[in-house]
């Protein structure tokens, strides 16, 4: 079979299993374009910004495990897509992103629409591509889904010239079934003596906590993470990312750590005499100042990226290898073991949490007659039972969603956790309901975020997108506002929204629903009206107390015991 190299580029899609690419068409990609147009197996969706395609490649990743595919032109196509590409680098996401490029003859002349791609990308990639032979395109291709989607996930681009698409240049078509790259072998299995020394520590400790982030959710470990924390009946506190990974109804979940984590896994992060690590990176979000780290702590690591163990924080027995199979090896070696935990030291560790969790740090003003933001995400989780996936921008909004929506299964938040990336939201969460079309699928976001890819309304009325947008609108920049309140004595420096526009008639004008509720009492009611519409997109602006706060806070420099605590927080 004889092919041209834009003809080629789908086949390789093809020949991968995708089945929805995510893009915007332009000069470089034209020949690419012409190849989609002929074919019926791979949909092309036609977003309204690059941005957007990158952010819905991703939102498809993140809720199916399968590698997100984005199409941009040369030149703006691709500085474009570098925020969204920058997002899935830093949360780890598998994504393929092909931009066209200027003919290769033209490269380095300052052509119009170039810039050199593969220089701008490479920090924020796991790896980029520039196709030199119309030869070299299955090969490419077929090793970049590969590098995506092995070892620590994440985006690589591949850059494609014009001339290498020629529709007038055919060449013979094989895609290779496997590859083997020299220079690049993950991990496939953590080392069992390793393994055997930390279920040593995990059984002897008094004070243990498991502590997991989103390599658990990426690397579909949860199973096995339930079974080991199950089995040893100790308490785990999951990062923004992990949320999912274990279910958050189960009385083992002390809740989400770090500076908006909660008061009893902060303090329990702080007391532990052994921090059991799985697939998270130590951030800065998390861990606080680092001198106050688990000051009493082992520390034991489990990564599938090795240049993430003692990256930050030095670990004492580092392991590295896919979560999935070091878990599953670790459950085997504690029940062969035929050992148990201290029962007494648990019980007081026990004891000790919950006397912690009698703070009720995530307390409320329940009888506000503003709708509070927290009441907003509760009732949210009400009307969708807990089930919905959720996208979140970044912000107030997205702390208050990770706090009170209450995650029992992996995959269903969906947020920009590494790069907090406002504009994420909505076209993340165009690309989760692509993935699964009956699914509840809804945006939490904030009046300034949803500004920045509103354009995606378009999209979404165009491939009948029912997504459920949830504004909580304060009128701020909300946690710019919050930290102004508490670091800039209160001086609002450019954080308050002027001139917002009529967010009801702005989704009426794109051909969807809109609503407006500003009573605490007609929320459920409203937000019910809308998840029964399963064929439209509504837009539910929600008028929110503007002066609330996320809580609890742990300033720059403080360490986990030094929590700022919501005024209502009391011991109870």
């Amino acid at each position: 079979m004889e092919l041209s190299g834009g003809e080629i580029v789908i086949q390789c899609l093809k020949d991968e299993g995708v089945e929805h690419v995510f893009g915007y068409p332009g000069g470089a990609v034209l020949h690419i374009y012409d190849a989609i147009f002929r074919q019926d197996d791979v949909q092309h969706i036609l977003v309204r910004h690059e941005q957007a395609a990158t952010h819905a490649a991703d939102g498809y990743a993140r809720s199916t495990g399968k590698p997100g595919v984005a199409l941009v032109t040369s030149g703006p196509g691709a500085t474009n897509a570098v925020t969204g590409i920058a997002t899935a680098y830093m949360d780890s996401i598998p994504m393929v992103v092909l931009t066209g490029q200027v003919p290769s003859p033209f490269i380095g002349s300052d052509a119009f629409q170039e810039v050199d791609t593969v220089g701008i990308t490479r920090p924020c990639v796991k790896h980029n591509f520039l196709v030199k032979d119309v030869r070299e395109i299955a090969e490419t291709i077929k090793k970049a889904f590969y590098i995506a989607t092995s070892g620590r996930p994440g985006p690589v681009v591949v850059d494609i010239p014009k001339d290498i698409t020629d529709p007038n240049i055919k060449v013979p078509y094989a895609y290779p079934k496997k590859i083997k790259m020299r220079s690049y072998n993950p991990v496939v299995k953590g080392h069992l003596g390793q393994i055997k020394r930390a279920v040593e520590l995990m059984l002897s400790a008094e004070r243990p906590v498991f502590y997991t982030g989103g390599g658990v959710v990426t690397g579909d470990g949860s199973k096995y993470l339930a079974d080991v924390v199950r089995e040893l009946g100790y308490p785990i506190t999951q990062t923004l990312m992990g949320l999912g990974a274990y279910p958050s109804s189960d009385r083992q979940f002390i809740g989400m750590l770090g500076m908006h984590g909660t008061y009893e896994a902060n303090m329990a992060m702080h007391d532990t005499d052994l921090l059991i690590a799985v697939g998270a990176r130590f951030d800065d979000r998390v861990t606080g100042h680092i001198a106050h780290f688990c000051p009493n702590a082992t520390i034991i690591h489990i990564d599938i990226d090795p240049s993430s163990i003692s990256k930050n924080v030095r670990v004492d027995v580092p392991i590295v290898g896919p979560v999935k199979q070091v878990l599953k090896d670790m459950h085997k070696v504690i029940k062969e073991s035929g050992r148990k935990p201290d029962a007494g030291a648990l019980k007081r560790w026990w004891a000790q949490i919950d006397e912690w969790r009698r703070m009720k740090c995530l307390s409320y003003d329940t009888k506000s007659k503003l709708i509070k933001p927290q009441f907003a995400v509760e009732t949210l989780h009400k009307v969708t039972g807990g089930d919905a996936f959720i996208a979140s921008d970044v912000g107030q909004h997205q702390m208050f969603a990770a706090q009170f929506y209450g995650f029992d299964k992996p995959r269903r938040w969906v947020n920009s956790g590494g790069l907090g990336t406002m504009g994420f939201g909505l076209p993340a969460g165009m690309g989760i309901q692509m993935a699964n079309p009956g699914a509840d699928v809804a945006v939490v976001t904030g009046e300034g975020s949803i500004q920045m890819c509103i354009q995606e309304l378009a999209t979404c009325k165009q491939y009948d997108l029912p997504l459920k947008i949830i504004l909580l609108n304060n009128g701020y920049l909300g946690m710019v506002r919050q930290w102004q309140e508490f670091f800039y004595d209160g001086r609002y420096a450019h954080s308050y929204v002027d001139a917002l526009p009529d967010f009801v008639k702005l989704a009426e004008s794109y051909g969807h629903v809109g609503m407006r509720v500003d009573n605490p009492a007609e929320l459920e009611d409203r937000m019910r009206e809308a998840f029964a519409m399963k064929d439209r997109l509504v837009f539910l602006d929600v008028v929110i107390d503007p002066t609330e706060n996320v809580y609890p806070m742990i300033e720059a420099g403080k360490g986990h015991h030094e929590m700022q605590l919501s005024p209502q927080s009391e011991l109870v």
